[in-house]
């Protein structure tokens, strides 16, 4: 009986897992995921379930609630009069779904075709762990080894010249039973650092940051699968730059202007101290709309934000990844001159125009494996 509903509820995860694929552009798309995520896994509705339901068969018997009374006459009313009339269409079953943000993951590479990371720098984590590819003369019951045990036994009696009709039933005495073991195993893993960077000036709306929040949430996942090890840092910056946390990184809103530059500076220094790019994969991501203090002359803050990415970061990063939000205020030039500036130097841009542009930015972002 247990064997058949650990069958079936396989199936149903399947099952579950099927129509979260079906979905999942629809789910890359919107944002309604992002609130529902816990520290390892993430509830999803899925509205195209049907919750299953018995059916009686009509037989002439009376079925349930025998005795007198007419057809379609309400069961189990209590006093009072019944609120407001029965709608005419039928009701959509939601099935909340729980499943691991590794599972959601693997089904987001899947979709998108991402390929694995390679890692640069040392892979200076080790995690322990037991591995039971051993077997022992002692142990506890609990870890016998059924299979080991009886051929032991069989070796022995074969061994003793037991006649072959005798072998059987065979009984194992103490010296042929024998038992899983384990042998401590030590996995280097690789240590990775997101750098989040956003324009948070007056050009900047609502809609813009969410977008970058979508974007962000299905970076997050992707890379927390490929990285066990990781840290995410948040700066945001107008005229001035500033670290900041998760939550005043989504929901601050200046009304300077901005100085991309700044955020570089901050960037680069916060790698300095604290991410040696020898031990860190280090994954710095720019959201803005474009607009910078005086592009294109060559004293101008873009044309410094040029030389720290030549000098200071492109060399010591993974990758660089800028993402132009369009914004009805910003002039977009920043894009055009990052891309006029660089051409295949570890710099990878892409432009989000809307929710229907964020799985191409993904696989703009993530899509070279660095």
């Amino acid at each position: 009986m247990v064997q058949r509903i650990e069958k079936d509820f396989h199936r149903f995860r399947q099952i579950i897992r099927g129509k979260i694929k079906e979905n999942l552009r629809k789910y890359i798309t919107r944002g309604e995921l992002i609130g529902r995520q816990g520290k390892d896994i993430i509830s999803i509705p899925l509205p195209e379930i049907e919750i299953p339901h018995f059916r009686y068969d009509v037989k002439n018997t009376g079925g349930v609630g025998q005795g007198e009374g007419e057809v379609g006459a309400p069961i189990g009313v209590g006093d009072g009069e019944a609120g407001g009339e029965a709608g005419g269409l039928p009701g959509e079953h939601i099935l909340e779904v729980e499943v691991s943000l590794e599972e959601l993951a693997e089904m987001l590479g899947e979709e998108l075709e991402l390929p694995d990371i390679e890692p640069r720098g040392k892979k200076n984590v080790l995690s322990r762990r037991d591995r039971y590819k051993t077997i022992s003369n002692v142990g506890p019951d609990s870890l016998r080894h059924f299979r080991r045990t009886y051929m032991q036994t069989l070796k022995r009696q074969v061994s003793s010249g037991v006649p072959v009709q005798d072998l059987f039933p065979m009984t194992p005495i103490r010296e042929d039973i024998r038992y899983r073991s384990w042998t401590e195993m030590e996995d280097p893993q690789s240590s990775a650092v997101i750098i989040y960077m956003m324009d948070v000036s007056g050009s900047m709306g609502r809609e813009q940051k969410e977008l970058v929040r979508l974007v962000a949430f299905w970076l997050d996942t992707w890379l927390r699968y490929q990285y066990k090890n990781l840290e995410v840092r948040y700066i945001t910056h107008d005229a001035e730059a500033r670290e900041v946390d998760q939550h005043t990184f989504y929901h601050t809103r200046e009304s300077g202007g901005t100085r991309i530059s700044s955020a570089y500076e901050l960037c680069a220094r916060l790698i300095e101290q604290q991410f040696d790019p020898a031990d860190w994969n280090i994954y710095p991501f720019h959201f803005s709309d474009g607009d910078n203090w005086g592009g294109g002359a060559e004293e101008s803050d873009t044309a410094r934000c040029l030389r720290f990415l030549e000098k200071k970061l492109l060399p010591v990063v993974n990758c660089f990844c800028y993402g132009q939000v369009v914004s009805p205020y910003g002039s977009g030039r920043f894009l055009h001159d990052l891309q006029h500036h660089f051409k295949d130097d570890g710099l990878i841009t892409t432009e989000i125009h809307s929710r229907d542009d964020v799985p191409r930015a993904i696989v703009d972002f993530l899509g070279k494996g660095k």
